[in-house]
């Protein structure tokens, strides 16, 4: 994912109603967004801007960090100040760093997605592949029966492969490790099985995963790019529910799937089908621009846009769509023109949600194709943030303010 790493559904507000949300006068709101300190974009209706919530709630909330504690930790729970400390990724204006790594030069310089697992698993930039995945597991998934979604084959097949594996609260580092390997080998069967293809052939996750999304060989660098971008993105939805669950004890299957729940929501991992089905309602170049036109003439949000950790635009997004247009620029006329008049219209810039569209259209892959780039690319990145919670040794467990009947 735009997941809860962007800003999927995040309304767009007037200059009324933001000054009443942060309980200022307009001409203090005018103030905050000249100095920067409050992200706008034009409305389309002469000079008159607006400013999409997430933004606002992000100042209210560091304005009322001044109060104490209370107010900080409610705050920081919607994309507030951070809460835990990791060693994983830090997020900066280049994009994500993978233990001092930054992403988006390894997947410029061709890094196996197999490498950069390892990586953020601790064990340096190594590539242990292939992976073998769980045939007993694959085997009891044949016998429920093929998944109607991606979402739905790894919700299903992780814990089958729990079943299938009589020792998993054995936790020994090289067990986990090797559990680590073939949860990924084996979410790909599972995606080929969703999206009715037979399971890939042994050989490395990208060239595996291009075969179940219905990909040519051809494209199986433009999956790898994809994968090593979204292995992780510090603190997100997915990965957090997968920290809560690794809190508790949980075992890394646990773990895993309580993340992919967490990631099958229209706010996280669903986003990038929103901005398919604008691009589908479009049809043409001509009726991108149009649909464009008249969501900014409605105020209405445009999926796949901006992100509160990008002020100045995706770093994911501007080499997936470049890698795309390589392999397939013919088939992105409609994904340009809706990028195109975006920026022109509203000043926005596109989110990883839109790069991952434009992968899975210049390959010609299943139209789930971005769903399954997104979950088998971050199943890296959950598995590392599940063992550094673990190692933390402490629960998970925020406070609530009561709100409620007195």
């Amino acid at each position: 994912m735009i997941n809860v790493d962007s800003t999927i559904h995040d309304p767009l507000l007037g200059a009324r109603e933001a000054a009443r949300l942060l309980g200022i006068k307009l001409a203090t709101l005018y103030a905050y967004a000249s100095r920067g300190l409050l992200e706008s974009v034009p409305s389309g209706r002469g000079r008159s801007r607006l400013y999409p919530r997430s933004a606002v709630e992000r100042l209210r909330a560091r304005r009322d960090a001044r109060a104490g504690h209370g107010p900080v930790a409610a705050g920081a729970l919607r994309w507030g100040e951070p809460v835990l400390d990791t060693a994983i990724t830090a997020i900066g204006p280049g994009g994500p760093v993978y233990r001092g790594e930054p992403a988006v030069a390894l997947a410029e310089r061709g890094a196996p997605f197999e490498g950069v697992a390892e990586l953020l698993w601790g064990c340096g930039l190594v590539d242990s592949g292939p992976w073998a995945d769980d045939r007993r597991a694959l085997a009891l998934l044949g016998r429920v029966g093929r998944p109607p979604s991606v979402f739905d084959a790894l919700a299903a097949v992780i814990p089958l492969a729990a079943w299938a594996d009589s020792e998993r609260v054995v936790a020994t580092p090289a067990r986990e490790l090797a559990r680590a390997r073939s949860l990924i080998a084996t979410s790909v069967s599972a995606v080929a099985l969703a999206l009715g293809r037979p399971r890939p052939p042994p050989g490395p996750v990208a060239s595996r995963l291009a075969q179940a999304i219905g990909a040519p060989a051809r494209a199986a660098r433009l999956v790898e790019c994809a994968l090593v971008l979204m292995a992780d993105h510090e603190l997100n939805a997915s990965s957090f529910a997968a920290r809560v669950a690794a809190s508790t004890g949980a075992d890394l299957y646990a773990c895993v799937a309580a993340a992919v729940a967490a990631l099958s929501g229209p706010r996280h991992g669903g986003e990038a089908a929103r901005v398919q089905a604008a691009i589908a309602e479009a049809r043409t170049p001509r009726g991108a621009s149009g649909l464009v036109a008249g969501r900014v003439g409605r105020q209405e949000e445009l999926p796949g846009f901006g992100h509160p950790l990008y002020p100045d635009g995706d770093p994911r997004a501007a080499l997936l769509l470049g890698r795309a247009r390589v392999l397939g620029a013919s088939r992105l006329a409609v994904v340009d023109a809706f990028v195109g008049a975006a920026e022109r219209l509203r000043g926005v810039r596109p989110n990883v949600d839109v790069g991952l569209v434009a992968a899975a259209r210049a390959a010609s892959a299943d139209p789930q194709a971005p769903a399954a780039l997104f979950a088998i690319g971050r199943l890296a990145g959950w598995i590392a943030h599940a063992w550094e919670q673990r190692a933390a040794g402490h629960l998970l467990r925020p406070r609530a303010r009561y709100v409620g009947a007195p």
